[in-house]
């Protein structure tokens, strides 16, 4: 659920999650006053990087229409009751964009668990994004308190340290070495404080180069660890959207009917194959990630 200034680039919008597969009948549209003094929809834009220059974000977010969002805004008993949502997907993004969008986050939250609807919520650490409002101080005031309403939690380990204040043991700054064990300790931690919580998930990453990653994840459920297959050396055309797409494979796993394992993994071969398109929108099909997960080779398929 979201909210758009009605105008051309909104419908563009529209006519893109249209494309993707997605209802768009339920986006709030916000009055446009024609130049964006009161309300604009949102941009990102994004430098993929190459080689020693890392990839490089810059959101453009200010007085959009989401960001104006308030409690009493959306009829989530609709969505939730009537409609059936199943699962319910948000995160530390939306809720750094204003002074009440917490608090959007929270009634949805709450409402969906309310009505047995999965709650997940992907911790999406970005700096700039808390800057002007109080830093990591403030992310973890925020997030520590809708850490509370989730079933199911997604990050990495910037995003558990920034905006929940839990550490890795034997990480260094630049992440140049990951020890397995420090994050499944980390993870510990998590659910002994939270202990709502039934699924805690993060994604595994070396940056050797902005064109070469080690990538990988791992997953708790009720009490056991998963952990999806480490690719070494991954070849990145674009890494912005990973992490994203980690998510939703993950979720699709779950809402398929598949076991923790195979969740994780879809996640992962997700996340992968994200990362070798342009942009932050998944390009690859259901199809091109099983055929990853059998461990296919990338011949030409003609």
């Amino acid at each position: 659920m979201t909210a758009f200034a009605d105008n051309a680039v909104g419908r563009l919008i529209e006519d893109l999650i249209l494309q993707g597969g997605v209802d768009p009948s339920h986006i709030r549209w916000v009055p446009f006053d024609g130049i964006g003094r009161t309300v604009r929809n949102g941009l990102n834009f994004t430098e993929r990087g190459f080689g020693i220059r890392g990839a490089l974000g810059v959101s453009d977010r200010g007085h959009t229409a989401a960001s104006q969002l308030k409690r009493g805004d959306i009829d989530w008993e609709l969505l939730f009751n009537q409609q059936g949502v199943r699962w319910f997907h948000t995160g530390g993004i939306f809720a750094g964009l204003s002074d009440s969008t917490p608090g959007v986050i929270e009634e949805a939250m709450t409402a969906a668990r309310n009505n047995g609807t999965i709650v997940s919520y992907d911790l999406n650490y970005r700096p700039s994004l808390w800057a002007g409002i109080g830093g990591e101080v403030k992310a973890q005031e925020v997030n520590r308190h809708l850490a509370r309403y989730a079933d199911v939690m997604i990050g990495n380990e910037e995003d558990f340290t920034a905006c929940l204040g839990f550490q890795v043991e034997g990480v260094d700054r630049n992440l140049s070495h990951l020890k397995l064990e420090g994050f499944k300790d980390m993870i510990s931690q998590v659910v002994d404080d939270y202990p709502n919580l039934h699924v805690v998930t993060t994604t595994l990453r070396t940056v050797k180069s902005a064109t070469l990653n080690d990538w990988g994840a791992v997953c708790w459920v009720d009490g056991a660890f998963y952990e999806a297959p480490m690719r070494e050396n991954l070849e990145i055309m674009d890494r912005i959207g990973g992490g994203d797409s980690f998510a939703s494979g993950l979720i699709y796993g779950f809402l398929a009917g598949h076991d923790p394992q195979a969740a994780v993994n879809y996640g992962a071969a997700h996340g992968a194959l994200a990362m070798t398109t342009p942009g932050d929108t998944t390009m690859a099909t259901l199809q091109e990630v099983e055929k990853l997960l059998k461990g296919e080779t990338p011949r030409v398929v003609r």
